[in-house]
């Protein structure tokens, strides 16, 4: 079939058209995910009678009420959906508190408690917290993880979370990722998470070997997910004035992905204690250009589907 000129340079031009126009989708900004769960919070309130044992009075940032309604208006730019808590204090009454809190909040998807495995009153106190869904596991510092391992009575409170389908969050410094693989090798169906990334200090370049390999050996274990927060305040900085750019944080940002693959890594700020090194804007920022130059996949997994298989949380 013959083509006239005419009709060749319309066709080309259309083409033409189809090429700019892909090129242009290809190069804006991939759109937020529909979910996004910030899986680390903390809400307290130091005007209540009884007061709150952290933070203290002395922190002039932190020492004040921090509630869900401010951190939903915060948080609303970002297209922030949700979030879990985790409760710091040791206060057993205050995971009741917090209970209490998410169930007049849906934007609080889940608890993490702080209960002390190995204590006389363990079991009776996570059979109380259970029968609020909402109760999705208990935070654990490292040192007595660590110490823990070697009791059997604290090793069987951990398998009674197992059990329940709960989950465990280990927070401590760069040993952390090398001792969760310890537990994950002891209890392979617990679901574990790893706090802040380990608190590894971020300095712009390649991580610590050490570090990594604890990563790679907890990483092992199907079962462990580690939580990409506490980035700025990885970087020592405390009026906000962490770096910004992505490209600080991309050596360590790279080693986590590369070993944790796209489907056991999850977000959380650690709000508001992240405002001490940097705005949430910034926080957010960081890991949501990253996530979304790498695929829409990896992009809604960090940022909400991850959270669900981790924490096993359902919406309302």
């Amino acid at each position: 079939m013959n083509v006239s000129r005419r009709s060749w340079l319309q066709q080309a031009g259309a083409m033409g058209a189809v090429f700019a126009a892909d090129s242009a989708l290809s190069a804006a900004p991939r759109p937020l995910p529909p979910d996004i769960i910030d899986c680390h919070t903390h809400f307290y309130d130091p005007t209540r009678k009884e007061g709150v044992p952290w933070p203290g009075k002395q922190d002039s940032v932190l020492y004040r009420p921090v509630l869900p309604d401010e951190f939903q208006k915060l948080t609303k730019p970002q297209g922030v959906t949700g979030t879990i808590v985790v409760e710091a204090s040791p206060w057993v009454e205050d995971n009741q508190w917090l209970l209490d809190l998410a169930a007049k909040q849906p934007f609080i998807v889940g608890l993490i408690g702080n209960l002390k495995p190995g204590s006389d009153d363990f079991v009776k106190n996570v059979e109380r917290f259970t029968a609020y869904r909402k109760f999705r596991g208990i935070r654990l510092n490292v040192n007595d993880l660590k110490n823990g391992l070697e009791q059997s009575t604290y090793v069987d409170h951990l398998r009674v979370l197992s059990l329940l389908q709960l989950t465990v969050d280990v927070n401590g410094g760069p040993e952390t990722p090398a001792v969760v693989a310890k537990l994950a090798k002891a209890l392979p169906n617990l679901s574990i998470v790893i706090n802040h990334c380990g608190n590894l200090r971020i300095d712009g370049e390649e991580p610590p070997a050490d570090w990594l390999a604890g990563m790679q050996a907890a990483a092992e274990h199907k079962h462990v997910y580690c939580k990409v927060s506490a980035l700025v305040e990885a970087t020592g900085k405390r009026e906000q004035d962490a770096p910004q750019d992505l490209n600080f944080y991309r050596p360590v940002l790279d080693a986590l992905w590369k070993t944790w693959g796209v489907h056991r890594v999850i977000y959380g700020s650690n709000w508001p204690v992240c405002s001490r090194a940097a705005s949430y804007q910034t926080v957010f920022d960081i890991v949501n250009k990253y996530t979304a130059a790498r695929s829409q996949v990896a992009h809604e997994a960090f940022f909400s589907q991850n959270s669900i298989a981790a924490y096993r949380w359902k919406k309302t």
